[in-house]
């Protein structure tokens, strides 16, 4: 009787898991899997000898355990994590610190970006978009019930993004962090902060950004082949010129699905940031325009949660989820179109990652769960 009471009982909350989060969710994971199997079909034959590697890989290291996680944490109390504040945010650094350990950290193409602990191996930097976001909720619901000065504790929080920020920059990882500052920021801003605290800020950040391209050879590279794409397409700028070629290639209405020519080994990385020129080549731009709006309406759905909970964590932890989806897919997507220097971020639920996927999906499960908690406000 207990155990059936049990199971009744997390059923009926699952029926009360946000309906437009978990069906956006889901669609978008499997239209992912849809097109990771045509973009990666040549590049799993060259690599693996099965065109289907990354579509299994992808299934079993990231959507399988990211589901679990998602009914976990849509289960669970999201309140409960308020708690684990702190905590997670010492162990995520601990995490990005461990990355230059012998044994642990692994180098992969010039970046300690991995951790391999036994059979597992993941990156933290994708765990630390999720827990630093939960510190950050946490501190500015704190901020909130504890001064209505914006001005009191800030301290504390440019502490922990400034380690965060310089772990990530180290690794280098200028991508993951750039979605980090970036959605902290604006969290912070609709915290309540000045918006000339806002504009100081961002100054602050183009200026160290500035610095960093100054500093690092192949940021200069890359900003550099941003502004003159043409000046070395067999070069540095071979990427974005291949994945411009596939974007315009699409056209309106695309190629037709496992029609791209790109794919074929022209365009690098068509698992990772580079799936979205492929969709753009075989699903034309009626499609990606189809497919920015379904991530318009997670966002907005996100944000709509966040204005509608009676608590404050839940409320800047939902706003936290959707401004990181929302600057990601940014990134990803005006970095492939040459709109802005390539940063190398994943396409959200598309890309073929392991640690993305899982915590992505860790993320949404939240956002899922907060209107168990708040169920007046959702006239349940």
């Amino acid at each position: 009787p207990l155990l059936m009471s049990g199971i009744l009982l997390m059923l009926g909350r699952l029926k009360q898991l946000d309906p437009v989060i978990v069906g956006l969710t889901v669609a978008l994971v499997v239209f992912g899997l849809i097109m990771l199997m045509s973009a990666t079909g040549p590049i799993g034959v060259q690599r693996s000898g099965d065109s289907l590697y990354y579509v299994k890989h992808q299934l079993l290291v990231g959507i399988l355990p990211g589901m679990a996680l998602f009914f976990l944490f849509a289960l669970i109390d999201y309140r409960f994590w308020r708690a684990l504040a702190f905590p997670s945010l010492v162990i995520t650094i601990l995490l990005l610190i461990s990355v230059y350990l012998p044994g642990i950290g692994m180098v992969f193409g010039g970046s300690h970006s991995w951790i391999k602990l036994g059979p597992i191996s993941f990156q933290p930097s994708e765990l630390a978009k999720l827990t630093f976001l939960i510190y950050l909720s946490a501190w500015l619901a704190r901020r909130h019930e504890e001064s209505s000065d914006p001005k009191s504790g800030v301290l504390p929080f440019f502490m922990a993004l400034g380690a965060v920020m310089l772990l990530l920059v180290l690794e280098p990882d200028t991508g993951s962090m750039a979605v980090v500052v970036g959605s902290s920021l604006l969290l912070y801003f609709m915290s309540g902060a000045p918006v000339v605290w806002f504009l100081g800020l961002g100054a602050l950040g183009a200026g160290l950004v500035a610095l960093l391209i100054k500093l690092s050879p192949y940021r200069a590279a890359r900003f550099m082949t941003f502004l003159h794409p043409e000046l070395d397409p067999q070069g540095i700028g071979y990427h974005i010129n291949q994945a411009i070629l596939a974007i315009g290639s699409g056209g309106f209405w695309g190629l037709g699905y496992g029609h791209s020519r790109q794919k074929y080994l022209y365009l690098p990385e068509v698992e990772a940031d580079s799936i979205v020129a492929v969709i753009a080549e075989e699903m034309g731009f009626f499609v990606m325009m189809i497919l920015v709006a379904v991530f318009g309406a997670l966002i907005w759905r996100c944000f709509k949660i966040a204005r509608e909970t009676n608590d404050r964590f839940g409320s800047f932890l939902a706003a936290g989820v959707g401004s990181w989806l929302g600057i990601q897919i940014l990134l990803n997507i005006a970095s492939m179109s040459g709109l802005m220097p390539m940063t190398g971020v994943t396409l959200p639920f598309i890309s073929h990652g392991g640690s993305a996927m899982t915590v992505l999906l860790g993320a949404m499960g939240l956002v899922a769960g907060i209107p168990i908690r708040n169920a007046k406000r959702y006239g349940a």
